[in-house]
């Protein structure tokens, strides 16, 4: 009761802090009733609904569509939630000072985890119900759905999406909590109350363990892709876009150490440019390394999974020709389409919370700056160059993803490693990421160096 009473406490203290992971979780609460709807569509058939349909067929579709979702959504919500657990990380640290055991302290956490899914239930439920009836729809015109196929109305069936969804977001979201509650309630309290002070520790031998071992399983994903017979496009697509979420997975666990390599090298021209802003800048990005691996981390999904379905999706086109423009082929395009704008739409909310948080939580970091003789104009300067080097440091590694994954299906679909590359799409990919990184990190910015700067230092403000 206490553990609920305390919870619930801060998410009314601090509702700002979980503003990602709830918007995370609502998408993710969305896609699965949209999935969910269309498998309940296919069931509660009754009779005939106007006859055969092209394509894998909805249950497929649906399956496919709601398994690529609970992966994404997973390492989204462990990247949001995350921040969200680190603002309040001096708090749960002096729980701990008071006698709180771990056990108490995950499930404060666990508490607070389910009450943002139940309040992004009804929402998330609501979009998925209105994205099922437009989804379901285009699959009618595409001819992948029978023409007189409808969502079921009747309370039972409507109702058992929503179910489903949200359980699998509470799953989903309570894995994401145990993975990220473990960090702050491994040490002891002593130590936790020291580490709630200190933001620039690097990841340590077994983290950096387990993103070699990520890498690994990537490039054995990779590789069984590339060994796919030409007819199996299905199964060497499927391999090459898991094997980009397992190497996402490594850059994640890796970044403070491939990120910071990428910030020294990168930086440079960045200090040649502006010497004063692009050395501050570089000497911040290089010395918080976990927090330059959670801003980069969320650009480097975006550009790796949408850049993997472009470039898989036009190598696809060449290798089948332009001959072949039968129903099964246009869906297949359509349905790729579709996969990549979910996956953009999860990237996209990863990218822009992790930013405005990991930049809403240098208030008094800027207010420092300010009171040493920085001026509001400079601080913005080195705001815009960490934002410029994030995007780039980020577009790097999600191309380096996209390139070896769609070599792997290049190799299997046409027996080269080069694929096709369509250059206006990548460029537009790169133009999304940095207006989903720059614009959010100044105006956050901006918003913090509002502040009175003594007040800030002071430690007037949460």
């Amino acid at each position: 009761m206490m553990a609920s009473a305390l919870a619930l406490g801060q998410l009314r203290r601090s509702p700002a802090a979980f503003a990602g992971p709830a918007v995370a979780l609502c998408l993710s609460v969305a896609t699965l009733t949209l999935f969910g709807s269309l498998f309940a569509a296919e069931v509660t058939a009754s009779g005939p609904v106007g006859g055969e349909a092209a394509g894998p067929g909805l249950m497929v579709i649906a399956g496919a569509f709601g398994e690529m979702a609970v992966v994404v959504a997973f390492f989204v919500v462990v990247n949001a939630l995350g921040y969200a657990l680190r603002r309040q990380q001096r708090e749960l640290a002096l729980l701990r000072t008071i006698a709180a055991t771990p056990r108490q302290v995950r499930r404060l956490v666990r508490v607070q985890v389910c009450a943002v899914v139940l309040l992004t239930a009804v929402p998330g439920w609501a979009l998925g119900s209105v994205a099922a009836g437009q989804f379901l729809a285009e699959l009618r015109r595409m001819g992948m759905a029978a023409p007189g196929l409808r969502l079921p109305t009747a309370p039972v069936p409507v109702l058992i999406p929503l179910a489903v969804a949200l359980a699998a977001t509470l799953a989903v979201a309570l894995a994401a909590s145990a993975v990220t509650a473990r960090k702050f309630t491994r040490p002891t309290p002593a130590a936790a109350l020291t580490a709630s002070s200190t933001t620039h520790r690097r990841g340590g031998a077994p983290r950096l363990l387990a993103g070699i071992g990520a890498l690994a399983g990537g490039v054995a994903l990779l590789r069984l892709a590339a060994t796919r017979p030409p007819d199996e496009l299905d199964k060497a697509g499927q391999a090459a876009l898991l094997g980009s979420l397992v190497l996402l997975i490594a850059i994640a666990l890796t970044g403070p150490f491939t990120a910071r390599l990428l910030v020294a090298v990168l930086g440079l021209p960045a200090r040649a440019v502006a010497p004063g802003a692009g050395w501050v800048a570089q000497a911040n990005l290089r010395g918080y390394a976990k927090r330059l691996s959670s801003a980069v981390v969320p650009v480097a999904l975006l550009v790796g999974l949408s850049g993997t379905m472009l470039i898989m999706t036009n190598t696809a086109d060449h290798a089948t020709g332009a001959d072949t423009g039968s129903v099964t082929s246009a869906s297949d395009v359509w349905l790729r389409q579709a996969e990549l704008g979910m996956l953009t739409c999860f990237a996209a909310v990863s990218t822009v919370s992790t930013l405005v948080a990991v930049t809403s939580e240098r208030r008094r970091e800027f207010a420092l700056l300010r009171l040493v003789g920085a001026a509001r104009p400079q601080v913005m300067r080195m705001l815009t160059v960490e934002a410029a080097l994030i995007t780039t440091v980020g577009v790097v590694l999600g191309a380096v993803v996209a390139g070896a994954s769609s070599a792997a299906f290049s190799t299997a679909v046409t027996g080269s490693s080069a694929p096709s590359i369509p250059l206006s799409a990548c460029w537009v990919v790169v133009t999304g990421a940095a207006l989903l990184t720059v614009p959010p990190v100044l105006a956050a910015g901006l918003r913090a160096v509002r502040v009175p700067a003594v007040e800030e230092a002071g430690g007037g403000r949460d």
